[in-house]
């Protein structure tokens, strides 16, 4: 279960980049766009649907690789280890205006040539991972700024297969972590396809132990398949209490409400002055992916945050047959724009109720606003009386699911706290 726990965050990118290399094929040149938004097709934790994304999965085995960034994008680089290597785009580097990185394999000689935005990874895989912005409730300006992207091999631009943007809307892909034996067998890959480090070296003892040995056959006997499935299944259920249960301290964000960080203890890496916050780490990467400074540090107006909630004001978690209501008052503290989003419980992909794509209202997306400014919003397995169409998401009866409240360039008063959403309140 300690294994299972502490791949956790390769595993979960790992699992991504193998369902999308499954539906839109392997190589560097291949940048999956959700040019209709993401929707319930795809099966990931945590999506934003109010934003255009775009994420592929380089691989830097054969040297290092150029990307050259469009303007007006946020985004990141991470390793296969999910710790970051930078961000890119407004709060990254270049600005907001674009560039050309240059990003570097473990075991890169020499020196790195100038002109470019460098950073060396300490895996040969590394994450793109690109978010664009609607404008006027639309995808296309977006989509055509991200397909402007271009990834090639140092000084072999030229020859360089031409860069392929399928539309990710369009199809299913599942890029959930699994829960079974295939967990470890997916390590086992890892593992030999990536450098040791030697911070892990405890770990991969322990893993050595099950028969997990860099570069050694992997072959379990049926005992020992019958413990790891068995270990799968209660690791994942014991980062579920982690996260779901607020099991940890400086979980919730306010006193008064229900309300919930995303990122505990404030640190992109989940590193504390002295130690690894493992406990952090896993409820993080058991509901979520992508970790970068921008999206922890307190920036007014810069980068975003992503207050969440399980329960309902009464401290019940948030069940699908029942019907809510939540209220968030006038001055809702994002310049750029802000999002509600419900989420899957045993899975954190998107709500799936049949004929309902995107579980997700903005303020991009024509919500009714009350007189005072403030706004209602209503979940539930029917719409509520008297509740306008405009602001409900629908939910499945006998399901349980959370909600995430994001705000895109945050203003003063989420971070002084002037400004709280209400707790999501049951109607009776």
């Amino acid at each position: 279960m300690q294994v299972y726990l502490w791949a956790l965050p390769a595993m979960n990118l790992d699992a991504m980049r193998l369902g999308s290399e499954e539906v839109f094929g392997k190589g560097n040149h291949i940048l999956p766009i959700w040019k209709d938004r993401l929707n319930t097709r795809t099966r990931v934790t945590t999506p934003n649907s109010d934003v255009v994304y775009a994420m592929s999965y380089l691989d830097l085995k054969d040297g290092p690789l150029v990307v050259e960034v469009p303007p007006k994008l946020q985004g990141m680089f991470c390793t296969f280890w999910h710790r970051p290597l930078c961000d890119v785009g407004f709060v990254g580097p270049d600005k907001g205006a674009g560039g050309k990185y240059l990003l570097l394999p473990p075991d890169y000689k020499g020196e790195a040539p100038e002109g470019y935005f460098t950073f060396t990874s300490e895996t040969y895989r590394v994450f793109l991972f690109w978010r664009g912005f609607l404008v006027d409730g639309k995808t296309d300006q977006a989509v055509k700024i991200i397909e402007q992207t271009k990834v090639y091999p140092l000084g072999k631009k030229a020859s360089a297969p031409k860069m392929v943007f399928p539309n990710a809307s369009e199809k299913k892909s599942n890029m959930l972590v699994t829960q079974d034996i295939s967990y470890f067998e997916n390590l086992k890959d890892f593992i030999d396809y990536e450098p040791a480090d030697r911070e892990d070296f405890a770990m991969r003892g322990m893993m050595a132990s099950l028969g997990m040995v860099k570069g050694e056959p992997f072959k379990p006997d049926a005992r020992m398949k019958g413990i790891l499935n068995r270990a799968a299944d209660v690791a994942w259920k014991m980062a579920s209490v982690q996260r779901y249960e607020r099991r940890m301290p400086g979980t919730k964000r306010y006193k008064d409400r229900q309300y919930d960080e995303p990122f505990i203890g404030g640190s992109p890496i989940f590193e504390g002055d002295t130690f690894l916050n493992l406990d952090a780490r896993n409820a993080f990467f058991r509901f979520a992916y992508s970790s970068s400074p921008g999206m922890v540090v307190n920036m007014v107006g810069k980068g975003s945050k992503y207050p969440l909630t399980f329960k309902d004001a009464d401290g019940d978690f948030l069940m699908g047959g029942t019907s809510y209501k939540l209220h968030l008052p006038k001055g809702i503290p994002a310049e750029n724009f802000w999002a509600v989003t419900l989420y899957d419980a045993p899975t954190a992909a998107g709500v799936n109720k049949p004929g309902q794509l995107i579980p997700s209202l903005s303020s991009q997306g024509g919500t009714k606003i009350n007189d005072d400014g403030s706004i209602d919003l209503y979940f539930g397995p029917e719409l509520p009386e008297g509740a306008p169409a405009s602001n409900y998401i629908g939910t499945n009866k006998g399901e349980g699911y959370f909600v995430v409240i994001r705000l895109y360039s945050p203003g003063q008063a989420y971070f002084d706290k002037t400004w709280r959403p209400d707790d999501i309140v049951k109607i009776k």
